[in-house]
């Protein structure tokens, strides 16, 4: 794994624009960064990056398996009560997922370390697909060597999935539409979905309504699957979260995937599997064994997004903080993953997953050890 420095393509503000991508820069900062890139070996990829997906997707659905149904790990979750029967019946029914991020500390030696899984909304997903192959296709001959490769077949695997899902069905779409990156992840989503033969309806989540049991669009339309780039925790907040529409409607992501986008999944896998070597040491932050996890910890909230609320320790010095809104419903510490700077620069390994199939790498970086929602986007190669 290196970091090298190239030059950025001529015009490739334009081709951003021209695929929709109107998000690359964002308050005339840049999101979207081709200045630099990562490399990689192909047996780095397969060997450490997608064999790590694997068995760690193969670790999070042994633990919806053993804990969907137990009340006393759902209330430690802090799943409330009326979402434990719609969590079960999701898993019991077996719904299909769509997608998911597994975030790695990697620093090219030694096996990738999970940071987190972003199991229910994960964005960052067009750049990883599709922009960054442009890129690499773009380079090729040019700043990368001319059989460059790359860790990517997101595009190809996610038309395939929605084939799974659910073949020649009418899909709703909905977001928060006030976001640009938001609704520009949804619809290259709603692309593939239509490639794979689906038909499609995209909606702001404030316009979906409630009547007589069942979840409407504003044309009165039942809507019968949804996806959704809506977090379940806000879904479960919200007034209609207790509906018996929650057990009408089929979702994408399912409800099953909450236990794994709340971070106390991760407590509870080095609980399950502790000494795994893609895993960190974590627990609660209120249990009674949390300073066995040691001096040098990162102090996380259960509940959060875009690294959120998050502190960094190494013996009582802080690395590391972030503010935000996240907190209320507790946190996990978990060992603080040591990921070396590259240029003066942390990346998070964005692993993809698609349906159970390793899928594809998007990298973030930022001179900040927290990764947040201004962290660059940096494309990688395998040469």
């Amino acid at each position: 794994m290196q970091r090298l420095t190239i030059a950025p393509r001529t015009g490739w503000q334009d081709q951003a624009r021209s695929m929709g991508f109107l998000y690359h820069t964002a308050d005339g900062e840049p999101y979207w960064d081709e200045s630099a890139c990562y490399t990689f070996s192909l047996s780095e990829i397969e060997d450490r990056i997608e064999a790590a997906t694997s068995e760690l997707n193969s670790l999070c659905l042994e633990l919806v398996d053993r804990y969907c149904r137990d009340e006393s790990y759902l209330t430690k979750l802090r799943l409330p009560r009326h979402a434990w029967d719609v969590i079960a019946a999701s898993w019991n029914s077996k719904a299909p997922s769509l997608y998911g991020r597994f975030d790695f500390a990697y620093d090219g030696v030694n096996p990738p370390k999970l940071l987190e899984f972003n199991a229910d909304t994960p964005t960052a997903l067009f750049e990883a697909a599709v922009f960054q192959w442009y890129w690499l296709c773009d380079q090729r001959g040019k700043a990368l060597p001319a059989d460059a490769d790359q860790f990517n077949s997101i595009h190809e695997k996610l038309i395939e999935r929605w084939k799974a899902i659910a073949p020649g069905r009418s899909l709703h779409l909905a977001c928060m539409t006030q976001s640009t990156e938001d609704v520009g992840n949804v619809a290259y989503i709603e692309d593939c979905a239509r490639q794979a033969g689906l038909s499609t309806r995209r909606l702001d989540v404030a316009e979906i309504g409630l009547r007589s049991g069942r979840f409407l669009d504003r044309d009165n339309r039942e809507i019968e699957l949804l996806f959704k780039l809506y977090p379940w925790e806000f879904m479960f907040a919200d007034a209609f979260g207790s509906s018996p529409a929650m057990q009408r409607t089929q979702f994408v992501e399912p409800a099953w995937k909450a236990l794994l986008s709340n971070k106390g999944m991760l407590a509870l896998l080095w609980e399950m599997e502790s000494g795994h070597p893609n895993l960190l040491p974590a627990c609660f932050a209120n249990d009674a064994n949390a300073a066995s996890i040691g001096e040098r910890y990162a102090h996380k909230p259960i509940w959060s997004r875009e690294g959120a609320n998050t502190l960094l320790v190494d013996g009582g010095i802080v690395l590391g903080q972030t503010g935000g809104t996240y907190g209320a419903e507790g946190f996990i510490r978990q060992a603080l993953a040591d990921i070396p700077p590259f240029d003066g620069n942390y990346p998070v390994l964005g692993s993809w997953l698609i349906g159970d199939l390793a899928a594809g790498l998007g990298i973030r970086e930022d001179k900040s050890r927290i990764t947040g929602h201004r962290s660059r986007f940096i494309p990688h190669a395998i040469v």
